[in-house]
Formats: C-alpha cells, structure tokens, sequence
C-alpha cells in the first residue's frame, strides 16, 4: 500500500501542490521506517533567486531558475532536471534540495523544460542542452565558472541526467536551441532512481508515459529508443557519474550495466543506496538531507570550491 502511494506521488502531475504541505518530517518512523512527507521550498539566505528565458516556443517558454550567491567569486555549477514521467513539470517538487545543494558552495539551477503533452522527444533533451549553454553565456552575472558545471536529476530528470550527460560533445543531440556559440558539456553527473537502457526496460511493454514522450512503443520506434538510453551513449570521455537510489523503490533498468560500461573505461561510477527510502525520496526527509550529502561531496571533488574575490 505504501509503495504504491510513494510511486503515485512520484509521477501525479499534482505532486507539486502536494509539495506545499508541512515539511516537517515524522516525529516518530514507524516500522517500516520514515514517512514520506513533502519538502517545502526554503530559499537560503545570502543568495539572489534568478529566472532566465531559455527558449520561446509556442507551447512553452524553456526557463531556468538559479540560485546565485551574494558574496563576489565563481561557483561551480550545478543543473537540476526534474521529474515527473516526462509529462509533469516538478520544479517546484526538486527547490529545497537545490536550495540545501546552494549552500555547500554552489550556484544551483533548475530547467523548466519541454513536457511530454507539449512536445515530443528530442524536446525535452534539446531544452537541458539548451539550458547548459545558456548558464555558460550568462556565466558573468550568475557568477558560474563555465569550465566547472555538473547536472543531476531523478526519475525521469535522472533518465535525461544521464543522456545529458552521456551525449556530451554528441552535435546531433543538441538540437536547434539558441546559444549555440556555448558548449553543454558537463563535467559530472548524478541520476537518481531512473532506468537507463529504455529498450530493455519497455521491449514488449504498453508504457503509456514512455509512448507519449517519445510517439510510439519501443516495438513501432527501437531505434528512438535506443537513441535515447544512456547507457548506448558510455564512451571514453564521458563525465564521472554517479547513482543514488531507494532501497524501497523498484529496479532501475540498465544502471548495473551502465556502471559495468562506465568502470571498464576507468570512469569514476557508484551508487549509493539510501535505507528505507521511497520513490521520490529526495523530496523528503531523511533522504533529501542524504542525497545532498551525497551530492556535495561527489560535486566538490569533480568540480571544486567556490573561488572567493
């Protein structure tokens, strides 16, 4: 009954009213352990909370939202890419953990890209890129070294976390987004509870969120599919990346085999496995405190400290 609610929450495209609820955690885990309970969003002092136009489409205006430090220097970067089954925009639902990332010494950034029912895939890969360029040619004023940028994301963030991430230096993953003078390369990567071979995953299967974001079944269009797993992509030269996952939430597709793919390159990979944890636990606590411990220190040792003036 739990799991069921957990993986409801984690795809409802309500999710992110019921995101507005208290955020304090259980006083007391019961047996099964901590309660999920939504995070509300907390802006951290000492920083300035930006939104930047990506792209104007007819559907939809591609935004970034960024928290930017007060104090003079260059932060690394860090991107996040939300969840929601391809179809449910969850900005909202990821803030506080970008906000808790914020104050370990990062600029943190939010993507509001394309959705499912606005467009279909590559849309939604093209925005993130899109987006990544965009911080870069606005690096000045948000105070990013664009030399030190890094994304994450979970569900299916995490899924376009990890092709982000995968098809860096890829040109036919870019897409016709604007800022093309920029680069949407990162330096590391974080996927959160999401599969990452989607041939395997829907070979056979009647995945309603999967044929919306792509037009079709994995049995009409295997070659899209294909396309868009990130494990097709592992390769000398791609970012270290890294997973965390739920111990209570389902198997993530092609993540063993991915990190198979990523070690044999000599390219840096884990995964993390936070106990007692829900689909999506990093919208609540313990496990958003968790993920952001996680998060730090993996950021801090790829993309470094903040450089003070």
């Amino acid at each position: 009954m739990h799991k069921r609610l957990f993986l409801c929450l984690a795809f409802s495209a309500t999710l992110s009213a019921a995101c507005a609820a208290d955020a304090k955690p259980a006083a007391k885990p019961n047996s099964n352990g901590p309660k999920w309970k939504a995070l509300k969003s907390l802006p951290p002092t000492g920083f300035t909370t930006r939104t930047i136009e990506v792209a104007k489409y007819p559907e939809h205006t591609v935004e970034l939202h960024v928290y930017v430090p007060d104090a003079e220097g260059t932060w690394p970067c860090v991107l996040d890419i939300h969840g929601g089954g391809w179809k449910a925009r969850q900005v909202e639902a990821d803030r506080p953990m970008m906000e808790r990332l914020a104050q370990r010494g990062f600029v943190t950034a939010l993507v509001s890209y394309r959705l499912s029912t606005e467009a279909k895939y590559p849309a939604a890969l093209h925005d993130c890129k899109a987006a990544l360029r965009c911080l870069r040619a606005h690096s000045k004023e948000l105070k990013i070294d664009p030399e030190r940028i890094g994304c994450m994301g979970g569900s299916a963030g995490g899924h376009l976390s990890g092709l982000t991430a995968m098809t860096t230096g890829l040109k036919e993953f870019e897409g016709e987004g604007p800022w093309k003078e920029q680069s949407s390369a990162v330096k590391a990567c974080i996927v959160m509870a999401a599969t990452q071979d989607l041939v395997a995953a829907n070979r056979g299967k009647k995945n309603e969120g999967a044929s919306l974001f792509f037009g079709g079944s994995e049995e009409e269009m295997p070659e899209i599919y294909k396309a868009a797993s990130p494990i097709t992509h592992v390769r000398a030269g791609v970012p270290p990346t890294i997973f965390i996952e739920g111990e209570k939430d389902t198997l993530k597709i092609g993540r063993a085999e991915m990190m198979e793919k990523l070690k044999a390159l000599g390219i840096e990979t884990a995964v993390h496995t936070l106990k007692d944890a829900p689909h999506p636990f990093w919208m609540s606590d313990p496990w958003c405190a968790e993920t952001v411990d996680i998060a730090a220190a993996f950021f801090k040792k790829q993309l470094g400290e903040p450089v003070m003036k």
